[in-house]
């Protein structure tokens, strides 16, 4: 009997492994769905249902069915290719993966790259549907942000730069922590789609009259890049405030794991 003892895998090997058995290009095709997805169903539905067609016609779904909406788009993405690649969607979720030991580095630049790429797709799409729409349907959905976000008179409810860097650092923390926690356990495996996805939803309902809801830089890119000057001239504050909170969050998970 051999006295030899079995090689054991370290925790960020047992916890990638599933993702490790595709390719690279799979992974990356994986976020870049994701991230496409996320934005056809979150900005799209903001676009064209949230006040649809005036704000006086109840079938507007509003901020409560954008919510929805972001939320339900992320639970389909992961449900649907979150075995290839772990699902994060968001440049920010990468990092905060990366940080907490989680996801390898060598990752992270291709993963971003195709989330960003996923995301200027989605936006690509909403825009190509809105040109068809109504005459100057486009045209007043871009002077009215394409749903962006911002601060500001950009912000649906006027709050200043401040308010928003705390919000949206803060919310991105809490998302990113969430993730982490419920991926972590084997046992939630079924149900953490579900779990993320209301959190998502959780948070845009708490901050989409603060900042229109980022928590992804991605999405951020994708609408502001539709939406014009204004949105991208704020643009840096929504790719600095939720990168922030993922490193709080991958942080905080990292000193947790090691007491």
């Amino acid at each position: 009997m051999s006295n030899r003892k079995p090689v054991s895998r370290s925790t960020t090997e047992q916890r990638t492994r599933s993702a490790e058995t595709y390719s690279g290009g799979a992974r990356y095709a994986s976020e870049a769905f994701g991230a496409f997805l996320l934005v056809v169903g979150g900005v799209g539905t903001a676009v064209y249902a949230s006040s649809f067609p005036d704000e006086a016609n109840t079938l507007g779904v509003g901020f409560v069915g954008v919510a929805l909406a972001f939320g339900l788009s992320v639970m389909a993405g992961i449900y649907a290719v979150g075995h290839i690649s772990g699902g994060h969607f968001n440049p920010a979720v990468t990092l905060g993966f990366a940080v907490a030991g989680r996801t390898e580095w060598r990752h992270v630049p291709g993963y971003v790259i195709a989330q960003i790429v996923g995301g200027l797709a989605g936006a690509g799409v909403v825009a190509a549907v809105a040109a068809g729409g109504p005459a100057g349907y486009l045209d007043t959905a871009r002077e009215s942000g394409f749903a962006s976000n911002g601060f500001g008179a950009s912000s649906p409810g006027g709050f200043g730069l401040g308010a928003v860097l705390l919000a949206e650092v803060v919310l991105t923390a809490v998302f990113v922590g969430v993730i982490l926690s419920v991926t972590a356990k084997s046992e939630y495996k079924a149900i953490a789609p579900l779990a993320i996805g209301l959190t998502l939803t959780l948070v845009h309902l708490i901050s989409i009259p603060v900042s229109n809801t980022s928590v992804n830089p991605a999405r951020s890119i994708a609408a502001a890049v539709v939406a014009g000057p204004d949105a991208l001239g704020q643009l840096w504050v929504f790719i600095v405030a939720p990168l922030a909170g993922a490193v709080i969050a991958g942080g905080a998970t990292l000193l947790l794991r090691r007491r």
